[in-house]
């Protein structure tokens, strides 16, 4: 329905991801910019890829943002920068010192604005924004879905599961199958 804002919950203001934007009235081209470290929400990575890559809830989050009224209500543009845990897929090692960045915009319209036949579309709560959503969404779709601890990690020997990292040069004598046959002759020749 053109004009009718869907009901939403109203954003905890405590939440270091709520933002009001009373000062930005309804005045195109005001703007204001948000850097802080917030802590990251639960459920970021968590079940999507069990154990491999995941963002534990609390963890140091730094959002930068910029807010700023457009005629239908407030753009939210920015980066969300946190600390990755989990293991290699290569080598099955903790990953140590990842570090994700991730990118998101979202328009909050103001209430009774027409979002243009968006389902999507989000809603001012009165003059306050929640960002956590939108940052959420964006830390779980940049999370590494086959993440390595080093670009060129070598894994593990796919013999006996030795590190190759620690020992590069690691390796096996064996033989190729289609010459055992011919192997065997020449251990047979030796021992007459």
């Amino acid at each position: 329905m053109p004009g009718k804002t869907p009901h939403q919950a109203q954003p905890d203001l405590r939440s270091p991801y709520v933002v009001d934007t009373r000062d930005f009235g309804r005045r195109p081209g005001v703007m204001r910019t948000l850097s802080d470290t917030v802590p990251a929400g639960k459920d970021l990575g968590t079940g999507i890829v069990d154990g491999v890559a995941s963002v534990p809830e609390g963890t140091d989050l730094f959002l930068d943002a910029r807010l700023e009224a457009v005629v239908e209500g407030v753009l939210a543009t920015g980066t969300a920068r946190v600390a990755v845990v989990g293991e290699c897929v290569r080598c099955l090692e903790p990953l140590e010192g990842v570090e994700l960045e991730a990118e998101f915009q979202e328009l909050y319209f103001f209430p009774g604005e027409d979002p243009g036949g968006d389902e999507d579309a989000v809603f001012l709560v009165g003059d306050l924004l929640d960002l956590e959503p939108v940052v959420h969404d964006a830390v779980v779709l940049a999370l590494p879905q086959s993440p390595v601890c080093r670009e060129d990690c070598l894994g593990l020997c796919s013999e006996c599961g030795a590190l190759l990292n620690d020992d590069p040069d690691h390796s096996h004598e064996t033989a190729d199958p289609r010459w055992a046959a011919l192997g065997q002759l020449v251990s047979d020749e030796h021992d007459q």
